[in-house]
């Protein structure tokens, strides 16, 4: 019988055999065996490309791929400087005459170097304004699978790549981004929790002196709050293995803030929740610190996507070319206008009663980013996304590549992965889907930052 005319294989299924297959009923006990023998997965996955201390290394780059992607010299020049300047990093050879190789935190020297003494006008350092804040940047999807949490994770990467110094903030319980950057998290109290605890814990002490002072007695300061505000935001920022990349992680007792939030709220009306991580960072002089800060939302519209969009300068929003995800997109910026709006309706009201100003979120840019992509399939419907939502897509289609997936597997985003496990064609192709992505990207950033500057210029002026 040829395989045209068989049955599906869901026909003459035999009961009693589905039953010997089946096993014995679970109970809840079992999903902690079942947390553990992923935890102990975890462990032997993420162990890969440890060092012999035991803490994640980041990979050397050669001098081909710091003259390509790095520092715009040529090799010969690059190898030139080197011997002129012997107090510089000089690399290492695995072999005798080999090509040398540099950790990243000797290329940030030798960048430096070039940006001093190389030739004038080469973009040897990153374009940032002085006296400007960092931009944040949240990258955020209700629809799980879109590739939300490798975007930001990569856009990161690049810009650490380019220069930047990177804030990585996990909003996500999940902890995908925590992974990515070997992240150690122990409970809520190491993850932006406290920050949002302490924003209403002296919104409460304020509200309870009025309510000392009309002769009311005070809602009482618990355990939590108290502890919360002892904490800074630098108290919770841990370093990577990446030297100019630094992240506030997440673990799965964040998800308690969705259900904490709305007490709070509750007892304190006129707390304004959104404004929680965007002031306490003010505060704390984290925008002072790094040039980009990365938030990773998680898959919903719950109280901590609000506070990581309404702190965020920059709304990226990935989504695959597909009907469902491109609908779902939809039905998500449908939240977002009616979630924001609702609250600068709430709070104007009150705000033109008492003469104030209102209230109006703004963000720099927003723009949809399509993940994923196979033109060989999917340009067709790109092309009916892009002409629906104009600008506000991103031309640029971000491309899946047997690196990409590779590099997924092996616990690393594609600038991890060393170009020796494939060849240097295979690398640069790889590669070539999320360099463009960062260059979309970075024009989108370096545009909103020259905006601010010629907006500072013509105040001073006037």
């Amino acid at each position: 019988m040829n395989k045209s005319d068989q049955r599906p294989p869901y026909f003459n299924i035999d009961p009693d055999a589905a039953l010997a297959e089946l096993g014995a009923p679970m109970s809840t006990a079992e999903f902690k065996s079942m947390s553990e023998a992923c935890a102990r997965g975890r462990a032997d996955l993420a162990s890969r490309g440890m060092g012999e201390s035991g803490e994640r290394r980041l990979r050397l780059f050669s001098t081909w791929e710091i003259t390509r992607y790095l520092i715009p010299v040529a090799q010969a020049h690059f190898r030139r400087v080197l011997r002129q300047n012997p107090a510089l990093p000089q690399g290492r050879s695995e072999t005798e005459g080999g090509a040398k190789w540099f950790t990243l935190d000797e290329v940030l020297r030798l960048r430096a170097h070039f940006a001093e003494e190389g030739a004038k006008g080469r973009d040897y350092r990153p374009y940032r304004p002085e006296g400007l804040p960092a931009k944040l940047v949240a990258v955020a999807n209700f629809k799980g699978g879109v590739g939300k949490t490798s975007t930001a994770a990569h856009l990161a990467m690049s810009a650490a790549l380019d220069g930047y110094k990177v804030l990585v903030i996990d909003l996500d319980s999940q902890g995908s981004m925590t992974s990515i950057f070997n992240g150690k998290v122990e409970d809520e109290w190491q993850t932006v929790f406290p920050l949002l605890a302490r924003h209403y814990a002296r919104h409460l002490r304020a509200t309870n002196q009025g309510r000392m002072d009309r002769g009311e007695a005070p809602v009482p300061l618990d355990d939590t709050l108290g502890e919360a505000l002892e904490i800074k935001a630098p108290d919770l920022v841990q370093k990577t293995h990446w030297p100019n990349i630094d992240l506030i992680g997440a673990q799965l007792n964040l998800y308690w803030a969705e259900f904490q939030i709305p007490v709070w709220r509750m007892q304190g009306r006129s707390w304004k929740l959104w404004d929680a991580l965007t002031e306490t960072l003010e505060e704390d002089g984290i925008l002072d610190d790094y040039d980009l800060v990365f938030l990773d939302t998680p898959p919903a519209l719950g109280y901590l996507t609000i506070n990581g969009l309404a702190a965020s300068d920059i709304l990226l929003v990935p989504l695959g070319a597909s009907f469902l995800e491109f609908d779902s997109t939809g039905r998500f910026f449908d939240m977002l206008h009616s979630t924001f709006t609702s609250i600068e309706q709430s709070e104007n009201i009150a705000a033109r009663a008492l003469g104030r100003e209102e209230l109006h979120f703004e963000w720099d840019a927003v723009r949809a980013v399509i993940t994923r992509y196979d033109d060989s399939q999917q340009a067709e419907l790109a092309g009916l996304m892009q002409a629906y939502l104009g600008r506000v897509l991103s031309p640029h289609r971000q491309n899946f590549t047997a690196l990409i997936g590779q590099a997924g597997e092996q616990v690393n985003g594609i600038y991890e992965a060393d170009y020796r496990d494939f060849n240097r064609e295979t690398y640069a192709r790889g590669r070539e889907t999320f360099d463009a992505t960062y260059a979309a990207f970075k024009q989108l950033l370096l545009g909103i930052w020259r905006r601010e500057e010629q907006a500072a210029r013509e105040e001073s002026a006037a």
